[in-house]
């Protein structure tokens, strides 16, 4: 009798025990949306404040901080929790070969074959990169030295008149582009104001009305990724950084973790990670092919790339990503999503899957769950647009003891010169142009290039994945000139360009500082980096004089400045 009623109470033990475990997983489950709702609550009810409070003032800034904290996405108590034991959870996820990113190319595909005439007229001008800073200011003495660079005669040489074959996309006449047709109401209308006009008065959608990335791509053609004042990479930019990410997957292929995010207007962009600090040198003793990826590396390459004017890196910006609302909650990559857990120091972290640094000793972690990244836009579809991939010949062994050819043989620009597409037309020139743009930035790691398929071999260069450059600001590779100084060919445009930046007054290290303090994580580039490219500068005018002492000017720099009705170099001599 005894043992039933002991048997009883501790039956009635355990029941009560059970009870007061689910109504404590329920209040932490309800608590962020009471605290929520009662701070929404509070801001009604304070309406006026006539007496003033001492400690009001303090207090309701304590209280302000704590919410804007709780709104920015950092990780309480509920979100931690789920963030500890999520990876067995069943979902329906996809893979970054999956239809998330199908849809998406799906989408861009169909807005492009809708694009109308009224595409490719342009819009009035605007400064080049619009800033994006919240308000931040280029400091300046009198007049900006970017803007005056911009006025200089080299940096307004005209392109000859596009036709058809010059353009990437030849505009459908017949078919117009309407937003309203994709679903997607949010491309001017970010508050979802329904009464603001999409359309002109006459019915017909100008090219403003298109999404940012839609105009980038029309705007495309076989000399340029996008004209000096090109009035939608401003907006491109801003989008980059203020447009609300809608689902996020792993790219496919390369040896570090990169993620496709895609827009609330369809348009998708390359996010690189933050793996290292402004001042972590690359080690030592890494080779070139094991350095790490650097997300600043990819914003200064854009920025230097139009400082050049040569406009073949396409747009990147830097934006700072809450790990949990803007990869882990959007995401249906379920590679991706199961690499999520919280550190020792309860700081959220992933890392994902790729060849090299994706382990838990190699993962990427927030403070506590923000993250700093480069987000690079994505050029049309391969559908829309094939791009050719092309081997450098200048590519490296990748080999921790091998050596390539033109290591070797000082001579191997004759034999390049001989072959195809590098015997004819402005190849061989965008390559010198190339090996400038990497030797400025120290970087080694150019193996391959890719030009648009449609122009064939007459077109420039697309200057993709700079993320290993700006690695070491106290070492100068020299080995990355060795084209040009075996070839000794430029473009006459090239090297005024060069000498211009060499002037105190159009120095190349302030122009980077002055356009880098317009991207959103500001300083880019610590100043020792900068500096570096004042002194690489030096040395590529030092190979130059070198190769004009020996070849004669004629024979070394390639008018390209002359022949402006076909925009043609005579060829190689």
């Amino acid at each position: 009798m005894i043992k039933m009623i002991l048997f009883r109470k501790f039956r009635v033990l355990i029941l009560m025990v059970f009870l007061v475990a689910c109504t404590m997983h329920i209040m932490i489950d309800l608590l962020p949306k009471l605290e929520k709702r009662a701070a929404g609550a509070e801001s009604r009810d304070s309406g006026c404040q006539c007496a003033h409070h001492p400690g009001g003032e303090a207090q309701g800034w304590g209280k302000q901080r704590a919410r804007s904290a709780a709104e920015a996405g950092w990780p309480n108590k509920h979100t931690l929790r789920i963030l500890q034991d999520f990876s067995n959870e069943p979902s329906s996820n996809l893979t970054s070969h999956s239809l998330e990113k199908n849809t998406a190319a799906g989408d861009r595909a169909e807005s492009l074959r809708r694009a109308g005439p009224s595409a490719g007229k342009a819009g009035e001008h605007k400064p080049l990169i619009a800033d994006v800073s919240g308000g931040r200011t280029v400091p300046a003495h009198g007049v900006s030295r970017l803007s005056a660079l911009f006025e200089q005669p080299l940096y307004k040489i005209d392109l000859p008149s596009l036709t058809d074959d010059d353009t990437l996309f030849n505009v459908n006449t017949d078919i117009r582009f309407y937003p309203r047709a994709t679903g997607n109401q949010g491309w001017h209308n970010e508050e979802g104001n329904e009464e603001e006009d999409e359309f002109s008065p006459t019915g017909e959608v100008t090219a403003e009305s298109y999404p940012n990335w839609l105009r980038f791509h029309i705007g495309i053609n076989r000399y340029e990724l996008y004209s000096r004042h090109s009035p939608a990479l401003d907006a491109l930019l801003k989008d980059l950084v203020t447009q609300r990410i809608t689902s996020v997957a792993m790219k496919s292929g390369g040896t570090q973790l990169k993620l496709i995010m895609t827009f609330q207007n369809y348009g998708q962009a390359l996010f690189k990670p933050m793996k290292q600090t402004r001042e972590q040198e690359t080690p030592p003793d890494f080779f070139y092919f094991s350095d790490f990826e650097r997300h600043n590396a990819e914003i200064a390459a854009f920025h230097l790339d139009r400082i050049l004017d040569f406009r073949r890196v396409p747009p990147v910006a830097g934006r700072l990503v809450n790990m949990t609302r803007e990869i882990r909650d959007v995401t249906r990559d379920k590679k991706l999503w199961r690499t999520f857990f919280i550190s020792p120091a309860n700081n959220v972290c992933f890392y994902g899957e790729c060849s090299y640094y994706c382990s838990t000793e190699h993962a990427l972690c927030g403070k506590p769950d923000q993250i700093e990244g480069s987000l690079a836009a994505f050029l049309p579809d391969l559908n829309l647009a094939k791009r050719k991939t092309w081997r450098n010949p200048w590519r490296r062994s990748y080999h921790k003891r091998k050596k390539a050819e033109w290591e070797v043989d000082q001579d191997y620009c004759d034999e390049v010169k001989q072959t195809p597409p590098y015997d004819r037309g402005t190849r061989l020139l965008d390559v010198m142009d190339m090996t400038i743009f990497d030797f400025l930035m120290g970087n080694m790691d150019r193996h391959h290039y890719e030009t648009f398929e449609k122009f064939g071999n007459d077109t420039f260069i697309i200057h993709l994945d700079n993320g290993r450059g700006f690695g070491k600001h106290s070492h100068d590779e020299l080995s990355i000139l060795v084209p040009l100084s075996q070839c000794c060919r430029l473009r006459k445009s090239t090297y005024l360009r060069l000498q211009l930046l060499a002037k105190e007054e159009y120095k190349l290290s302030s122009l980077m500082e002055e356009s880098l303090l317009r991207d959103k994580l500001t300083p880019i580039l610590i100043q020792p980096h900068l500096q570096a490219m004042d002194r690489r500068l030096r040395l590529v005018l030092q190979v130059l004089a070198g190769c004009i002492e020996k070849e004669g000017y004629v024979n070394v720099v390639e008018e390209d400045l002359v022949d402006t009705a076909t925009h043609r170099s005579p060829g190689h001599r």
